[in-house]
């Protein structure tokens, strides 16, 4: 057993209690002992914590890990102990749409990321001061990265240079890559084409930089905070409409002289689906990235699609982690995506007060320091 110090959530909408944990160290074949450095905090973790999505509690969450490999499992090969590591999302491997290249589309995607557990029911982590007696749930996305050690899988971990702080490096696993890969990847947004992003936290401005390094333009984002637009003109849109003062669709359509070619909508508000679909230009797609609450629904108009609109969801950008994950390092190192720029640095102690800022709209991305 490895003694860890982890975050738990006890009971729905409960606070995050810093408590001594054991670990089994006990590696299978494809696992990967992770010691981490800092984890990114996501609003995910928060939906999950107030039972909006149901993993079970008590849980150890967190999805935004980055740390240093300690041991690896016998049939691991491409990462070994001392490699720097970002974890990702989990995925069966096994599934048709892993084997087709399509792992953020897996199978069995929610019992493998929200399902508290393996994949086939056991847990690696206990209480100190219960025991045995208690259910206590980990392998949040494959990792649990709110714990000072964290076990992954080779599939969930991605190699990252040792040279960049994997503080900066850690929400590269979850927020940031979904908002970049949604245009490069997803949608493949080409140089020219008018971008319409609906929601400025970390996977909307990830995407506003992306479109400014694909070429986009106009791009434009609106929101409600002021902040947030200001930083987003700072990080590539051209364009920033905020949605207490003005008209959203009117002022769309007259900066993109009549519709968008692609609108991404990232806020979960059913509304803004259907804002998302009557902006479009004929042959715009409209893409859904925000997790709305169950059996929301979004009424759309049947025949805007027969103007060649289509709309389409996505989930984590449509990103195999290993390949995108380097792809947006380079830009960075390159200048041209400035991601550190959404960043708040806390101390694991201060995890309580780091989601209160994120969800008042105080700080984009939280960061928490849990190693050294």
């Amino acid at each position: 057993m490895v003694r860890v110090r982890a975050a738990v959530v006890r009971e729905p909408g409960g606070p995050f209690l810093l408590e001594e944990l054991e670990l089994d160290a006990v590696l299978r074949p494809d696992e990967v002992l992770v010691r981490v450095v800092a984890s990114g905090v996501c609003q995910t973790d928060v939906h999950v914590r107030d039972q909006e999505l149901p993993t079970p509690l008590p849980a150890v969450l967190g999805h935004e890990g980055a740390g240093v490999v300690e041991r690896v499992g016998a049939a691991v090969t491409t990462v070994a102990p001392g490699d720097h590591v970002v974890m990702s999302y989990q995925s069966c491997g096994h599934c048709r749409s892993c084997l087709s290249g399509a792992p953020a589309y897996c199978a069995r995607s929610f019992p493998a990321n929200f399902g508290g557990s393996r994949l086939d029911g056991t847990n690696a982590l206990r209480s100190t001061a219960t025991g045995d007696d208690e259910k206590l749930h980990g392998h949040f996305f494959g990792q649990s990265s709110f714990a000072t050690h964290a076990l992954a899988t080779e599939r969930n971990v991605v190699k990252v240079p040792d040279d960049l702080p994997l503080a900066t490096l850690a929400p590269l696993g979850c927020g940031v890559q979904t908002g970049a890969g949604a245009v490069l990847n997803s949608l493949r947004v080409p140089a020219g084409a008018s971008i319409v992003v609906l929601g400025t936290g970390t996977v909307g401005l990830s995407a506003v930089m992306a479109a400014r390094a694909a070429g986009a333009d106009p791009v434009i984002a609106v929101d409600i905070v002021p902040e947030r637009l200001a930083l987003a003109a700072e990080l590539g849109a051209t364009h920033a409409i905020d949605a207490r003062e003005e008209d959203v669709a009117d002022r769309i359509a007259g900066i993109t002289r009549g519709g968008a070619d692609f609108v991404l909508e990232i806020t979960a508000r059913p509304e803004m689906l259907t804002l998302a679909v009557n902006a479009l230009a004929p042959l715009g797609t409209a893409a859904l990235i925000g997790g709305a609450r169950a059996g929301a629904h979004a009424p759309v108009s049947m025949n805007a699609l027969l103007g060649g609109r289509s709309v389409r969801g996505i989930a984590q950008g449509d990103s195999i982690p290993q390949l995108f994950i380097p792809q947006l390092i380079a830009l960075h190192r390159a200048g041209r995506f400035p991601f550190d720029r959404l960043l708040t640095s806390y101390g694991f102690d201060e995890i309580n007060e780091s989601v209160a800022d994120m969800l008042r709209g105080a700080v984009i991305k939280p960061v928490l320091s849990i190693g050294e």
